[in-house]
């Protein structure tokens, strides 16, 4: 990350080291990306707590949480909104929510709170002409090293492909261990 001097911050970049941070988070403090050494990772970003969309990723996250894990890659959420309404949403999701056949669905992997927009800001993830104040769904995948490897945004309006998350990280960790473009 870098400042370009006229108040904006550059996006981290592929190839580069994960920005640092401590955060909050509805698991406890964690010391990012350092806590995560020797494991892949996916942070994601995303607009709002207690919204349609967000909820629906949130609930196909942690039901696919497991399969993620099975190939050594831990979820990072994160939004703008604070520890107290994480908590309070990811509650309702496993007491209210059904969608798509899921429901009594527990999100173990922890979210990020971000209310100074500190950890949005050193990724990128508060775009211009998006908004500035709500994070844009971006995600960051993050190998063993700390060292970010692919990145995607979408605009506010648009959900993300899981199935997709998923073959990217394989793809890069098959990449890695045969030397091979896929």
């Amino acid at each position: 990350m870098c400042d370009t001097g006229n108040g904006s911050v550059a996006l981290p970049r592929i190839g580069e080291k994960a920005p640092a941070f401590k955060a909050v988070t509805t698991q406890g403090e964690i010391n990012f990306p350092a806590d995560y050494s020797g494991s892949w990772v996916i942070l994601f970003s995303h607009p709002a707590d207690f919204t349609p969309v967000c909820t629906s990723e949130f609930m196909t996250f942690a039901t696919m949480e497991d399969k993620f894990a099975q190939a050594n890659c831990k979820l990072v959420g994160l939004s703008v909104d604070g520890l107290y309404s994480h908590i309070a949403w990811l509650r309702t999701i496993k007491e209210k929510i059904e969608y798509r056949g899921m429901k009594n669905v527990e999100v173990r992997f922890p979210l990020i709170e971000d209310i100074t927009m500190e950890v949005a800001r050193k990724y990128g993830m508060i775009q211009p002409g998006e908004s500035s104040t709500k994070a844009v769904r971006a995600v960051f995948f993050i190998d063993t090293k700390g060292i970010i490897r692919a990145m995607i945004y979408y605009p506010l309006s648009l959900g993300r492909n899981f199935d997709e998350l998923y073959r990217i990280v394989i793809a890069l960790q098959t990449a890695d261990a045969f030397g091979v473009a896929l």
